[in-house]
């Protein structure tokens, strides 16, 4: 279990480990060096207001790419549970009955003490950069990362203080211990404010590979305006901490301002658009791609473009991305009957896409791949994003790690060839046909006459095998053509954490809200028409000619719900760590999540099995950590009255 009783103490003058940038290199890129921290008088040259701007991004890291902030995201939805190799994280986070979230459990540590440094940070760019000479437009990256930071942090906790230590927004120098918490909408005002600011000076374009532009900025400000206006309404009473009031009539306003930003974007993208196929946005061949505005970078030099620990061995700690490996199952445990009678490993660990480094820790729900879930055996049919989300059918790679056997033998007897599917999962429809006696008993595989892979039907996903999340996978250029020396380590890939597609449906939702249903559908069905082509099954890895778009189209149904909206942002964010924000927000979370099925956590455990969460409406908050408690100089009873009521002892 990681160690999460860290303190963090509000506002420290030295403020978080950054990265600081001459912004003379030729590239087009950030030139990152290393800086241990940052003082005062650093951000009163022009030298140190560019450094913080570079920490402002390399902070990103941080949290996104990190297995347990994803975990914090995840695990307790509608989407993902706890796998058969979680530990507390993982199952505290679950809410069914086998941890218990505390303000010391919740890994929403991770967020705080990084937003609040960063905050800091761009605080004391914005407060010195005009007197360092910087432009308006580079100080609009400092206010659309405090805002950014601030939006995150509103969303987890409720109100949060807008005061470190100097005052209101301002850049403090000395550390502080005590603490005052703002109510939720005075840290929108200070979201709101800073976001408009960042659309009105930030330009169209990027200065460099991957900086924030105007539309980034109006990505999350329209995304500020809708969550803003669903916490007005407050359709289910969910509680808020600091307790306020909340106009409910003002709601329509804000949904009215997410629409309108967010088609402001749509019809004037910049560099910006939707790629032709769900693929192009995550194939690791086309990352940074123009459907991605922001993303936490990484490269294959471990020490300075990962961040991470080098030697190929990940630590399990930020900065590296190593999130992925948390919703990969251990498909190294394959075994196989080779051509001369040797026992070996049919599919072994690669440093590729589909595969990567297995955890085991977070499993999908088995409902979403069944009838009336989000996957369902018809959407499986027609919609591209189920092969460009998943890891489905699992081709042999022996002979990468310089083993010649020329086949092994595979289900029913059959001769499976190298780079050929060993292991399949295969739609709800297919159960019918498979025979799971005596296939594989080990671990739990069947058979289908006349295929030479072994298979498994969805409706059987288990805590201990299931379906990979493709799109998170690790991708090196360096593996020669053998299984890759680092596939231990952090994936040297960006993680993205906004896409132009996201637009669509911010406008969609907000137009369900305000009544106009034509709106909404036409604004689902311009990323549903995308999902139906297909050039290349990365499941297949051919290259196809697929239109589905009319099918598609066809299948949208007339009317548009909020729960519709869910179901299209899972297909299109499945596993990113975008759901438990959008459950929060809609205040869909207990109705969609309480309730789920899954196999258990053996190989062969095939039946589904129920399990309940109780997710009460306090939880709708995340706890102060208890390392900001337990830092600050209050009395016990300031404390308690700091920490969200539902985590109080």
């Amino acid at each position: 279990m990681k160690t999460k009783n860290i303190k963090y103490i509000l506002a420290a003058g030295l403020l978080c480990c950054g990265l600081s940038t001459t912004f003379t290199s030729c590239s087009d890129i950030l030139d990152e060096q290393p800086r241990s921290q940052f003082d005062p008088t650093f951000f009163t040259t022009k030298t140190g207001i560019e450094g913080g701007l570079t920490s402002l991004y390399a902070h990103l890291r941080y949290f996104y790419g990190n297995g347990y902030w994803l975990n914090h995201c995840e695990t307790g939805t509608d989407e993902y549970t706890y796998a058969q190799s979680a530990d507390g994280n993982f199952k505290d986070a679950d809410l069914s009955g086998v941890g218990s979230l505390t303000s010391t459990s919740s890994r929403s540590d991770i967020l705080w003490g990084t937003a609040f440094a960063n905050i800091n940070t761009a605080s004391g760019i914005i407060e010195n950069g005009a007197a360092a000479g910087i432009s308006d437009a580079l100080l609009a990256e400092a206010y659309f990362f405090r805002a950014f930071d601030y939006f995150l942090l509103v969303q987890t906790f409720g109100g949060v203080p807008l005061d470190l230590g100097a005052g209101d927004l301002k850049f403090n120098t000395s550390t502080i211990r005590t603490s005052k918490r703002n109510t939720v909408p005075e840290v929108y005002a200070a979201i709101f404010a800073d976001l408009e600011k960042a659309v009105a000076d930030l330009p169209d374009n990027p200065r460099l590979t991957g900086t924030a532009t105007k539309n980034l900025a109006r990505l999350f400000l329209s995304k500020a305006y809708l969550t803003y206006a669903w916490w007005l309404e407050n359709p289910k009473q969910i509680p808020t901490y600091p307790e306020c009031t909340r106009d409910a009539g003002q709601a329509n306003s804000y949904f009215q301002k997410a629409y309108q930003t967010a088609m402001e974007a749509i019809n004037n993208p910049g560099p910006y658009g939707l790629q032709p196929t769900f693929y192009d946005v995550n194939v690791a061949t086309n990352d940074r791609n123009s459907e991605i505005m922001l993303y936490a970078d990484h490269d294959e030099n471990e020490k300075f473009g990962n961040g991470g620990a080098g030697y190929g061995w990940g630590s399990g700690g930020s900065p590296e991305n190593f999130a992925y490996w948390m919703e990969t199952w251990n498909y190294t445990e394959m075994t196989a009957k080779a051509a001369s009678g040797a026992v070996i490993n049919p599919i072994q660990r690669e440093a590729v896409q589909g595969l990567g480094r297995p955890w085991t820790r977070m499993a999908p729900i088995a409902d979403n791949f069944m009838k009336g879930g989000v996957w369902e055996d018809d959407v499986k049919a027609i919609d591209s994003r189920y092969d460009a989300t998943f890891t489905l059918r699992y081709h042999t790679n022996w002979h990468k790690a310089g083993n010649s056997e020329p086949y092994v033998f595979g289900a029913n007897g059959m001769q499976v060839l190298p780079n050929e599917v060993y292991f399949s999962w295969v739609p709800e429809s297919e159960d019918g046909n498979i025979n799971y006696t005596g296939a594989d008993g080990r671990l739990g595989f069947g058979e289908i006459p006349g295929r030479p892979d072994f298979v498994v039907a969805v409706n059987h996903i288990s805590r201990k095998k299931y379906p990979i999340n493709w799109k998170l996978g690790i991708y090196r250029t360096d593996n020669a053509g053998g299984l890759g020396s680092k596939v231990n380590g952090g994936s040297p890939r960006p993680y993205n954490i906004a896409k132009f597609s996201e637009f669509y449906l911010i406008a969609a939702e907000a137009a369900v809200k305000l009544g106009n249903n034509t709106e909404a559908k036409r604004l689902v069905d311009v990323l549903r028409a995308r999902a139906g082509k297909q050039t290349f099954s990365q499941n297949d890895d051919v290259a196809v000619s697929v239109d589905h778009t009319a099918e598609m189209l066809a299948a949208t149904p007339a009317v548009i719900t909020i729960d519709y909206i869910l179901d299209e942002r899972s297909r299109e964010f499945w596993g990113e760590g975008y759901r438990w924000f959008d459950l929060v927000r809609t205040q869909k979370w207990a109705e969609r999540s309480t309730v789920y099925h899954i196999a258990g956590d053996g190989y062969t455990d095939k039946d589904l099995k129920e399990f309940r969460r109780d997710i009460p409406a306090g939880y709708y908050i995340r706890p102060i950590p208890q390392g900001q408690l337990d830092g600050m100089e209050m009395s016990d009873e300031e404390k308690a009255a700091y920490q969200n009521p539902a985590y109080r002892n």
